[in-house]
């Protein structure tokens, strides 16, 4: 069967959606990589921390919607570098809550500042409107 002739694969936008993340991303990666040896769920959970302050795993990877094997990974990474404590829920003992060491909130300022340069370049190649219709809509397909 074949597909329709008008059909532009590069015109779609689940495609075209991936290609800008991976394109608008791999730079950010290459400086928590080879800075902090990060991977990319362990920003995001570092990330969410500094944010947000304490959390459990369950809440970020519900934020952030990450799958709970691969936020539990990532929080062994970042307590293994002493980014990240877990204390146990004093009403519920089964859940842990996070938080940043001082070491993570070191961590994540410098990476902080290092997006906000990085967001401004990305956005340099647009207008004001494009980048608030940009982000607007990006919003409405992440609901």
């Amino acid at each position: 069967m074949s597909a329709p002739s008008d059909f532009d694969l590069r015109q779609f936008l689940p495609y075209l959606l991936n290609q800008a993340a991976e394109a608008s991303s791999l730079n950010f990666q290459n400086i928590y990589k080879n800075r902090y040896g990060m991977l990319r769920t362990e920003w995001r959970v570092l990330f969410h921390l500094g944010i947000y302050g304490e959390m459990t795993a369950r809440d970020i990877g519900t934020m952030a919607k990450i799958h709970k094997t691969k936020i539990s990974r990532a929080v062994q990474r970042l307590e293994d570098r002493r980014y990240l404590v877990k204390k146990r829920d004093e009403e519920d003992r089964r859940i842990d809550r996070l938080a940043l060491t001082k070491a993570g909130i070191t961590v994540y300022k410098d990476l902080y500042a290092i997006a906000q340069t990085y967001d401004d370049q990305l956005t340099s190649r647009l207008d004001a409107d494009e980048i608030k219709v940009l982000r607007r809509a990006l919003l409405k397909l992440t609901k």
